[in-house]
Order: C-alpha cells, then structure tokens, then sequence
C-alpha cells in the first residue's frame, strides 16, 4: 500500500487497542480484582493523609503542605490509568476511545510531571529545614510554598500540553494496536511513520535534560543535608531529622527507579510482558504504597490518621444508631 494512504487511513483512525492483561476469563477477573484491591488501597490511604492534614492544624506546615498536594497528584496518576483498565478487563475488551486515549496521555504526562516537579520541591523543603533552620520560616513562608506548588502543577501541565499536542499531531501508519495497559507516549509513537518521529525526539531531549536538572538538584540536596546531620552531636536530632528526610528519599528512588528503568531499560529485554510488569511498577505501585511510606516513621501523621479514622467510625456508628432508633 502507499504510504500516503497509509497516512489517510491514519486521520480516521477513531480508537486504539490495549494490551490485555490475559486473554482468559478466570485470569481477567483475577487481575479485574487484584487492581480493584490496589486502587482502593491507594484512594483509602491518599484520601486519609489528605483529610488529616486538611483537619489537624498541627499538619498545617510547609512539608504536610507538599505531602498533601502529592497524595492528590497520587489519585490523580493512578485513577487515569487503572479503573480503565480494570473496566477493560471486566467487559472483556480492549478498546478506548481516540479521544480518551489522548486524554489518558494528557493526564499521565501531567501528574508524573507534576509529581516529580512537587518531589524537587519537597527536597528543597528539607534542605532548608534541617541545613538553614534560622531562615526557614522566611524562605518557606506560606506564600512561597502556594507558589511552588503552583509552579509545579504548572509545569506539569505545560509539559503535558506540549507533549499530547505533538504526538497526536503524528500522522500514525503502523495499525492501532498500544502494547501497554494505557496509552503511553512511546507506545503510541511505535505506530508513527518512520520519519515523523523527530519533533516529540526533540521534546524528549528538552524533558531529559529536565528531568536530569531536578535529579542532580535533588542529589545534590541531600548530600549537604546527611553532611549536616551527620555532623549533629545529638542523636535525638539525628532521629528527628532522618525520619523527617527518610520517607521522601524512599518515595523519590521508588519514583525515579521505576521510571527509569522504564524507559531507559535496554531494547533486548523489552517485550510486552516485560512492559507490562515494568508500567505497573512505576504507574500503579508508588501511589499505593506512599502513604504508607510516609505515615511509617511519622508519629504526627499517625496521631492525625488515627484521629481521622476514629472519627469516621464514630460518626458513622452514631448515624446507624440515629437510623435504628
């Protein structure tokens, strides 16, 4: 066929395939449960840290600020790719829409952009804390840490926007068949024509190149803030600061492993199966597993969840007795 038909064919393309998880029923509905249980994990444990931290004025300080802004980029992540999937699953399909597969691109770009944006930040918050702790209520005031947040989300939408608008721009000749679980943009750029490739590659090296900023940023962060811990006399302050800075280094090596691995992850292993486990590692995993993460060596978060919680059972228990009577 020639290839200006093929990029005919392209521009009425109206849906794309995912890749299915397993192609028998038991093991659909097997994995329509197994992400059923980890979403519900994840929205059950972001939910709770943001209901804390929005009720307990003692979580009102810069770094619960920041903890609560990533527990909604969290929701935001995994509710874009996962109830999709598991639909999919559920009704034996593998569909989706055109236009909800550039949604999906759109809103995975923009909260991992977000997040790894927000995650600088948090870092930049604990350098101060612990190497600059006469000026952190000045440089950390409540303005400044409304406005790196907004930065953030901001600079994830932008990338987003760039991102979505250029590769859907791409005429595609290569079938509608995504070897992921979601759309995912160098999935969706293996349908592309062999030499319509080059102004996302250009993309790509700008957000390399941002992204290797934010991660020397926060290396070189945390090396001044464990020089100055480990100079401390007292081990108490020791403690305090590393179950401060702790759970955050955990939740950034969870986040950047993942996500390097891949998409740097060399071409000989890389088969669907391979992608698959690999995608849900970096895509489904953290937002369950951070606010474990952080609520495990934080006595504060504790008491506040478990005021939270307590106070949940206890409303509830007083509205079945108020419907009993």
């Amino acid at each position: 066929m020639p290839r200006n038909s093929k990029m005919s064919n392209s521009s009425s393309l109206n849906q794309f395939l995912l890749l299915a998880f397993a192609d028998t029923r038991e093991l659909q509905l097997l994995h329509f449960l197994l992400f059923l249980g980890i979403y519900l994990a994840a929205l059950l444990g972001n939910g709770l840290i943001i209901t804390a931290v929005a009720c307990d004025h003692r979580l009102h300080t810069p770094m619960y600020f920041f903890l609560l802004n990533l527990s909604v980029l969290d929701l935001g992540t995994i509710s874009t790719t996962v109830p999709k999937s598991m639909a999919n699953s559920l009704w034996d399909t593998r569909a989706i829409s055109y236009s909800g597969c550039a949604a999906q691109v759109f809103l995975v770009v923009f909260f991992f952009g977000g997040e790894y944006s927000l995650l600088t930040v948090m870092a930049y918050d604990c350098f101060v804390a612990i190497c600059k702790p006469l000026h952190y209520g000045t440089v950390m005031s409540s303005r400044a840490c409304v406005k790196v947040a907004a930065a953030a989300w901001t600079s994830g939408f932008l990338n987003s926007l760039l991102h979505t608008a250029n590769t859907f721009s791409i005429p595609l000749c290569q079938g509608n068949t995504v070897d992921q679980f979601f759309c995912e943009i160098p999935q969706i750029l293996k349908l592309s024509c062999s030499d319509s490739y080059l102004r996302e590659a250009g993309l790509a090296v700008v957000a390399t190149c941002l992204f290797f900023g934010c991660f020397v940023f926060i290396v070189l962060s945390y090396m001044q803030i464990f020089t100055v811990v480990l100079r401390m006399p007292s081990e108490q302050g020791r403690h305090k600061a590393f179950s401060m800075c702790l759970p955050h280094l955990a939740v950034v090596s969870l986040f950047i492993s993942t996500g390097l691995f891949a998409y740097l992850k060399p071409p000989s292993i890389s088969f669907p199966a391979v992608d698959l486990v690999v995608a849900v590692l970096y895509a489904v995993v953290p937002p369950a597993v951070n606010p474990l993460i952080y609520s495990m060596r934080n006595r504060e978060l504790k008491d506040a969840l478990r005021k939270v919680v307590s106070w949940t059972f206890f409303s509830s228990g007083n509205i079945a007795i108020a419907l009993h009577k």
